[in-house]
Parts: structure tokens; sequence; C-alpha cells
């Protein structure tokens, strides 16, 4: 089993910054994807942004040139920065990580808690 533990989140003005970090603790051995999805109200949870162990990356349309995903390796943490935020990016953020690749959310192996981010106009 592995653990997701987030933190970060809360309100900010739109065109501010806010990182989020999750730290994973556990079989973390079996992790190769981890990654943040995201659900606002009323709608379905997509991907955000997502990083394997190896370093590859890969962001939602929306997101690309203003979130940025890293991953540490030794604190087994990974975080998601984000830049010039807008008020539809208001949602609950969920940490995910997965022993392959990040897909479909049925297909994720784990989950963290969810943390609210909330962009003010």
């Amino acid at each position: 089993q592995v653990q997701l533990v987030e933190s970060g989140g809360g309100l900010v003005q739109a065109g501010g910054s806010m990182r989020l970090s999750c730290a994973a603790s556990g079989s973390i051995f079996s992790i190769n994807a981890m990654g943040w999805y995201r659900q606002a109200p009323g709608k379905q949870r997509e991907l955000v942004a997502a990083i394997t162990s190896g370093g590859s990356t890969n962001y939602a349309d929306s997101v690309k040139g203003r979130f940025t995903i890293s991953r540490d390796n030794a604190k087994n943490t990974v975080y998601l920065q984000m830049n010039s935020l807008k008020p539809e990016d208001t949602a609950v953020y969920y940490c995910a990580a997965d022993t392959s690749i990040m897909g479909p959310v049925s297909d994720v192996d784990y989950w963290g808690q969810g943390t609210q981010v909330t962009v003010s106009s």
C-alpha cells in the first residue's frame, strides 16, 4: 500500500501562484508515475499533470505554460507549482500515484485525500 499526503492549497487571487506538495510513504518502490488530478464542482475529475520516475512529464492543455510538476525521488515527494492562476483553476486537487503510467481516473492505483484550491477573481 501507498499513502499520499498533500499539503498546500487555499485561497489565492487570480494571477497569483501556489505550490502543492504530496509526500508518498509505504510501498513506494512500486510507484512509477505520480501526478495531480482536479475536480471542480459538477465536473469530472481530470488529469492536470503527471511525471514518471524517469522525469517524463505531461500536462493538460489548459495548464501548459502555467503549471510545472516536479518530483524529488529522494524525498518521495511530488510538487505542483501553479502560476498565473485563473478562477477556472478552482477545484479540489488530488495527488495520485500509479505503478504504471498515469491514465484514466478509474485506473489510478492510489489517491490522496484532496486539497481545495480556490482562485478568486
